[in-house]
């Protein structure tokens, strides 16, 4: 049935450049609001979430849009000094401006539940509800947990990734492939759509991952590295909805620090997935933020 919903592609002019845009869906339903839909890396692309375009059955638009230095919005480099924090922040506010989202649900999954976050600390207005999907509040608190996961591979494999750490040739294809093992049990358990090959092919030298994570999803030497905002979860007021996978790479001790220090959060834990719940249970998961997102709508 998304098939059949009408799409619409767009730019949003942005820092000297553009945001590319697509749109599913038409308009909202009485008492419905679109969703925003924030994808992660940071780096990364929109097309590992297409499944969500589902959402818009339900009668609100589905918005996604490739983040700037990324996918559609990638731009000719090299610009490292561009990726911050506030850039991506500043983004959503551009982005919502641009498309008149003045009333809105938005939803951020791994980089993008930590933008998410970061975009509700500055208090904005009209927005409905906030979905964290698979992040963390801390990078910190991540990479200790990456680390006692990455434990738990074969030893090979961990010598392989420590050779290649300490010789700063992450990039060798050997590394590539140890990392790869990680990714198999803690990123995504089944086996790859076309979406997310797309995103996990186009994340493969972005210069935005690189710059703010770094070359693995447990080697964090970019500028997020001391990024931490678990002290300030308390000042968001929106109504969240936490959501994990049980081998999620954003564990259960990560998800449940968010769920512990977001008033009134409410947390969901996916028990056959790991950090793409919406690839790996997507029935329950489409069940999961449908409710939510009508729990919270105006006409709730």
């Amino acid at each position: 049935m998304t098939d059949t919903l009408p799409r619409t592609e767009g730019r949003v002019p942005y820092k000297g450049h553009s945001t590319w845009y697509q749109i599913v869906g038409e308009g909202e339903e009485p008492g419905r609001l679109p969703l925003l839909c924030l994808h992660g890396g940071p780096g990364g692309t929109h097309d590992y979430m297409e499944s969500m375009a589902g959402l818009a059955n339900a009668g609100r638009r589905v918005i996604f849009y490739d983040q700037l230095g990324c996918g559609h919005s990638k731009l000719p480099g090299p610009n490292p000094d561009m990726w911050t924090v506030e850039l991506f922040v500043e983004e959503v506010a551009v982005i919502r401006d641009a498309l008149g989202l003045d009333e809105l649900h938005i939803l951020g999954q791994s980089w993008g539940g930590m933008l998410g976050m970061e975009y509700a600390l500055t208090q904005p207005s009209g927005v409905a509800s906030l979905l964290v999907c698979d992040s963390p509040a801390s990078m910190e608190q991540w990479v200790s947990e990456a680390n006692r996961l990455r434990a738990d591979l074969p030893p090979d494999v961990q010598n392989t990734l420590l050779k290649h750490e300490q010789a700063g040739t992450t990039d060798d294809p050997e590394y590539l492939a140890a990392a790869e093992e990680f990714n198999n049990r803690h990123v995504c358990r089944v086996p790859h759509s076309p979406g997310v090959a797309r995103s996990f092919e186009q994340l493969e030298g972005n210069e935005v991952y690189l710059t703010m994570n770094g070359p693995s999803e447990f080697h964090c030497i970019g500028s997020l590295r001391t990024w931490n905002i678990i002290d300030r979860l308390a000042e968001i007021t929106i109504p969240t909805l936490v959501i994990s996978g049980r081998y999620d790479e954003a564990t259960p001790l990560i998800a449940g620090t968010i769920r512990d220090n977001i008033p009134g959060a409410q947390w969901v834990l996916f028990e056959e997935s790991s950090h793409m719940p919406h690839e790996e249970e997507p029935e329950r998961f489409h069940q999961v933020v449908g409710d939510f997102l009508a729990a919270h709508d105006p006409g709730a």
